[in-house]
């Protein structure tokens, strides 16, 4: 008997590696700029809420840089074009994907990346499931209001609801709309960092999601 009726996910680190692409786009921008490029280990440590923080961290002089507002936008419009040059499912998410919809589980995509993004990524990888990306109006994670919003879209209450991802961004999102909360190792934070945050569970393989998700 499946666990949860309705599953939430994080996109980046925990259903996509998208970190390749995220690195590339934010150095193509460095680079055209005359900026120092960044690591990809450091460019993984200033995701989890969104592009404008991305950007921020990995500019010299943050939100201070001049034209910040344009840099942003066209770092935008960048990854928007190369999103998918080298991004995929980790192994076994999909197959993870596939037995939710066999289980009759409601499932959604609850993601800081922007919105124009997430729906490409959406359009190519998980085209039959609702993904929502940061857009105005609707306060981005940790805040609980994008979750809220996935749970109507679906028609859904918070009870028999979990969310998934792979962050302490993730697991506050959990807490602060109420939900139990499931940490995946393999994305953008290490099991050491996550292991000190109490999430419900912390798996390290697909397959051990699918076992805390539907038993």
């Amino acid at each position: 008997m499946r666990k949860y009726d309705t599953v939430l996910f994080d996109l980046d680190g925990t259903l996509l590696n998208t970190l390749d692409d995220l690195a590339d786009s934010v150095n193509h921008i460095l680079t055209a700029n005359g900026c120092p490029l960044r690591s990809r280990e450091e460019v993984r440590s200033f995701l989890g809420t969104g592009s404008r923080r991305l950007m921020a961290q990995a500019l010299p002089q943050g939100e201070n840089t001049p034209d910040f507002e344009q840099l942003l936008e066209e770092y935008k419009e960048w990854y928007n074009t190369h999103c998918m040059v080298r991004t995929d499912f980790y192994p076994g998410v999909a197959q993870v994907l596939e037995r939710l919809k066999q289980e009759g589980c409601a499932v959604a995509v609850v993601s800081n990346k922007h919105a124009a993004a997430a729906s490409r990524l959406k359009e190519k990888f998980f085209p039959d499931l609702l993904a929502m990306g940061q857009t105005e109006g609707i306060r981005r994670k940790p805040a609980p209001d994008m979750v809220e919003a996935a749970l109507q879209k679906l028609g859904r209450t918070k009870e028999g609801a979990v969310y998934v991802g792979d962050s302490e961004v993730d697991l506050e999102t959990a807490r602060n709309a109420g939900l139990p909360c499931i940490l995946v190792s393999w994305g953008f934070r290490s099991r050491k960092a996550l292991e000190p945050l109490g999430a419900e569970h912390l798996v390290d393989t697909a397959e051990e999601l699918l076992t805390c998700l539907v038993g």
